[in-house]
């Protein structure tokens, strides 16, 4: 079996942030900043907090967005979500104004705001929220003037923590591949990555997905993994919200995209499988690097092996079998 340790290890490496990990927490610290500075948030006892998949962990390269969870714990009940957007338009639009090409870098969208950062070629979404009462949150209900639905996002970074912990740390990378395959398998199509982390959170947390390596787990998800996206398009059965017992997940995706995506992780699953089987390293190899594409930077994610070509056959031998002369050296020692 082609186990690939290594290769794993580069592929991690090959997704892992870069540039990111500086810039994602500047930009969140600048929108924060100018959210507390706020006079009328501050009444509301305004304290924002980075969340999403930066924040637990699971982030690849590049990191497009950042979700900054603003919290309002004082803010009064009658002031609607409408409000509240209004009033970080505000504020946003005053501290960070128009860009180098006179476009505004606060932008309005229906349950945050969304500000640009053209110098780090990512964006910041700033989601206010209220309590619910529970020690959960709501935030604004999309396309409603004064709706909320409610949401734990720090119920998720600790569900994501533990579960890593209970799985040798294996759940975390075992995520970041799984993103990084949606993404060579879908591209910027729906369902996006948080749909196949949860599927992934369910698929650990059922007790399904096991390994005593980073292929072994890999294979094991993805199979799971194209097993919930295929109840979920053809049975309907949601993926379920570990936060908030009783929800489900929802997601925007199309009919057609909601099927080429059960199709693509029912094959990747399928290949995974047969990778993981396969004797030959170089084959397996292949497999798996057709299965994780390449990362934001455009570089391509899983390596060959050592003494294999780019397309997974054998490199010639220096030497050729039964020859009776070895090439000689300089015929130095030391």
């Amino acid at each position: 079996m082609a186990h690939l340790k290594q290769q794993f290890k580069d592929a991690l490496s090959s997704i892992e942030p870069g540039d990111d990990k500086t810039n994602a927490p500047e930009a969140h610290r600048l929108v924060r900043d100018a959210l507390k500075a706020d006079s009328k948030l501050a009444e509301y006892g305004v304290s924002p907090i980075l969340i999403g998949s930066y924040k637990r962990n699971v982030s690849i390269r590049r990191i497009k967005d950042v979700d900054v969870f603003v919290r309002l714990p004082d803010v009064p009940s009658d002031v609607t979500s409408t409000d509240i957007l209004d009033r970080f338009f505000k504020v946003l639009h005053a501290e960070f104004g128009t860009d180098a090409d006179g476009h505004r870098r606060t932008k309005r969208q229906d349950r945050s705001l969304q500000v640009s950062f053209p110098e780090y070629d990512l964006y910041v979404d700033a989601v206010p929220a209220r309590p619910y009462g529970d020690g959960t949150w709501e935030i604004p209900q999309k396309g409603d003037e004064n709706e909320w639905v409610r949401t734990n996002p720090d119920g998720l970074t600790d569900l994501s923590s533990t579960m890593n912990a209970d799985h040798d740390e294996y759940y975390v990378p075992t995520v970041k591949l799984l993103r990084q395959t949606r993404r060579a398998l879908l591209g910027t199509k729906k369902p996006g990555g948080f749909f196949i982390e949860m599927a992934a959170y369910q698929a650990f947390d059922s007790g399904a997905v096991s390994g005593n390596d980073q292929a072994e787990y890999y294979v094991s998800a993805l199979r799971e993994v194209s097993k919930i996206i295929e109840n979920f398009v053809t049975y309907g059965i949601a993926v379920t919200d570990p936060t908030l017992p009783g929800h489900t997940i929802h997601i925007r995706a199309t009919d057609d995209e909601l099927d080429t995506a059960r199709t693509r992780f029912n094959d990747a699953a399928t290949s995974a499988e047969a990778a993981l089987a396969e004797e030959d390293a170089g084959k397996a190899a292949l497999a798996f690097r057709k299965l994780l594409g390449k990362n934001g930077d455009g570089d391509t994610v899983f390596p060959m092996p050592p003494g294999f070509n780019e397309d997974g056959s054998k490199k010639a031998s220096a030497i050729s079998p039964g020859a009776r002369v070895v090439p000689a050296g300089k015929r130095t020692f030391g």
